[in-house]
């Protein structure tokens, strides 16, 4: 795996968006790693009205599939724990369900959202093992991105903790 990693040139502009801007080139964890690196970028489209902010998750997925699709093919290896780009769309779209723009609600958003996307509860586990190519390496964090925003916004609007 590590011969695959360095087959990965952040000077080529799809590799540098695969790697999360190389949050993936993290040696651990890179999946938390991206992660956390996708909350400073929110922090900038969250000032977007949602329709823009939904434009711009829509544009990424697109713009990751390929990106994904081109840096799994150039490390000759399928989803390599580098390609985080999915899990700053994931972020994104559970982040997109928050009551309110709090820090304890991004934390718990972050935390959900990797529990789902390390456990990979069904369907997730389904897309991850049946979706191949770059929408495999993006699906899985897509699909958990939706169910962690939905398990937000029931817990945020109909159960407020914080």
């Amino acid at each position: 795996m590590a011969l695959a990693k360095g087959r990965v040139r952040l000077r080529n502009p799809w590799h540098l968006l695969a790697t999360g801007f190389g949050s993936g080139m993290f040696p651990w964890m890179p999946g938390t790693a991206g992660s956390l690196a996708a909350i400073p970028l929110w922090c900038l489209i969250i000032q977007l009205p949602w329709q823009l902010y939904s434009l711009v998750v829509m544009l990424s997925i697109c713009l990751g599939v390929y990106a994904c699709h081109q840096t799994a093919r150039d490390m000759r290896v399928h989803d390599h724990g580098c390609l985080v780009w999915d899990e700053f769309v994931g972020m994104w779209i559970t982040l997109m369900a928050l009551p309110v723009n709090d820090w304890r609600w991004v934390a718990a958003a972050f935390l959900l959202f990797r529990v789902l996307d390390i456990w990979k509860p069904w369907p997730i586990r389904w897309f991850d093992r049946e979706v191949h190519g770059g929408m495999g390496i993006m699906i899985d964090d897509i699909v958990a991105g939706i169910i962690g925003a939905g398990m937000i916004y029931f817990v945020g609007h109909h159960w407020p903790l914080l």
